[in-house]
């Protein structure tokens, strides 16, 4: 069964996309926790970061590049927020692998 994330890729369902390559796609969350709240995901259906490989590392990789240009883009100059759940306990609710880019306000520490 596909993803919701498989489905965007494939165009079955509309995002509102803000950068795609031929190994990524970044998009706008539709229930946003910050001003700039986007999801970055790799094509390659990867359920969760358990189920990275050794062949992954330079997907990953890439997908760190396009989280900067992306955030460099958005004029994210003061900083932004990573975040990657591994997991439904991390709270996980795609099993497709993503990570949540966030900017545009002040966050604080410890998160969650």
């Amino acid at each position: 069964m596909s993803t919701v994330f498989k489905k965007i890729i494939d165009r079955q369902i509309p995002a509102d996309i803000v950068y795609e390559d031929e190994q990524s796609m970044v998009f706008k969350d539709i229930h946003p926790q910050a001003p700039v709240h986007l999801i970055v995901i790799p094509k390659k259906e990867i359920p969760t970061l358990n189920d990275l490989t050794e062949a992954d590392e330079g997907l990953i990789g890439h997908l760190f590049v396009v989280i900067a240009r992306v955030a460099k883009q958005l004029g994210l100059t003061g900083g932004y927020r990573v975040v990657v759940n591994c997991g439904p306990e991390a709270g996980q609710e795609v099993m497709h692998l993503h990570f949540h880019l966030l900017g545009g306000r002040s966050f604080g520490w410890p998160p969650g």
